[in-house]
């Protein structure tokens, strides 16, 4: 999301994240998981569902979406 390549959209770019912001973080966080485009099922990496979320919602709000970062699930004793 550095440089944009593949029509992926510029980290920090409200511009180009405003559409993707509109169909909320479930669908973001979806494509992520599943993969769009030519970028791969989590990114092309090996990553936990919380992992990606997570990271959905920082680039989602560095381009001013107002997620809240998924936490982790309690402990179960």
């Amino acid at each position: 999301h550095g440089a944009g390549m593949a029509g992926a959209p510029i980290f920090g770019n409200a511009a180009a994240w405003g559409p993707r912001l509109g169909q909320g973080f479930d669908a973001l966080v979806n494509s992520a998981l599943k993969g769009k485009g030519a970028m791969g099922a989590q990114g092309g990496g090996q990553f936990s569902d919380l992992e990606i979320a997570r990271g959905v919602a920082y680039m989602a709000n560095a381009a001013g979406g107002k997620f809240e970062e998924p936490a982790a699930p309690a402990a179960s004793e």
